[in-house]
Order: structure tokens, then C-alpha cells, then sequence
């Protein structure tokens, strides 16, 4: 990573805090943008991640689409800082896929009471569309929203 790129990933983390039960936008890339998760099995493994640590009760998955080279992830923190929480699901998945699979960092949005929650979950989950990955979401398989 070049010295500038790492003095912004250091300022993102800078003024990060975790609330819990607060719901969070956040966003995580792969390394060099590989098109890591166009292989079904990755994907699938990232979601499990997610999942597994859901049921630790760490967070409640709201929406999420994984896309080949990114994911999408709206969830609400129920314990821990959000930092651990994308930290663990990011180093678990990496593990399991036996490669270096994230850019280090990730971007977080905490959404405000007035913020649209169906909405977002909406903008997150219609990702693939506007990519062109699909023409209609029904055909995506790395997507899920309560």
C-alpha cells in the first residue's frame, strides 16, 4: 500500500466509533479490485462468515450483496466495535478462501434515525442491476434483506 493510501485508510479509522445497536452502511473491497467473489463457492463462503458471526450475536444482517470485486453490507451492531466486527468477518473469510482477499480498511456509514432504512437496503440490494451484472435482482445469487 503507498504512504498516501495508508494515511487515508489511518484518517477513515480516526474518527470511527461503535454504537451498538446503531446501523451501519458499510463497505469493503478486495485487493487490487480482484474479481474474487465471481467464483460461487467464495462467495458463498463470505456470506456463511457473516452468517456464523451473526449467530455469535455481534450483529443483525439487515441487507447485503456481494458483488465480484466488493461487498455491500447493512447490518446492526448488537456487541463489539464495528471495527472488530469487519475485521474478524474480513480475516475469517480470507483464511477460509487461503488467500488475501480485502484492501485493507473498510468505509462506514452510520445511518441516521431519519434515513430511509428500506431505501438503503433497496440501493444495496440493486447493485448487480446497475452494474449490468443481471437484469433483474430474482437473478443475482450474492444478495439477501430481511
Amino acid at each position: 500500500m503507498s504512504k498516501e493510501a495508508c494515511a487515508a485508510s489511518n484518517r477513515l479509522r480516526r474518527g470511527r466509533c461503535s454504537v451498538v445497536n446503531q446501523i451501519y452502511l458499510v463497505t469493503a473491497v478486495t485487493q487490487r479490485r480482484a474479481r474474487v467473489f465471481e467464483d460461487l463457492s467464495a462467495a458463498r463462503t463470505l456470506i456463511l462468515t457473516m452468517r456464523e458471526d451473526a449467530r455469535w450475536g455481534s450483529h443483525e444482517t439487515l441487507a447485503l450483496v456481494v458483488m465480484p470485486d466488493h461487498l455491500h453490507w447493512l447490518l446492526q451492531l448488537q456487541k463489539g466495535s464495528l471495527s472488530e466486527l469487519v475485521g474478524r468477518v474480513k480475516s475469517i473469510s480470507a483464511r477460509r478462501l487461503d488467500t488475501r482477499v480485502w484492501q485493507d480498511g473498510f468505509h462506514d456509514r452510520a445511518l441516521r434515525d431519519e434515513d430511509d432504512l428500506q431505501a438503503v437496503a433497496r440501493y444495496i440490494v440493486a447493485n448487480p442491476l446497475r452494474a449490468g451484472l443481471v437484469e433483474r435482482i430474482g437473478r443475482y445469487p450474492h444478495w439477501d434483506a430481511v
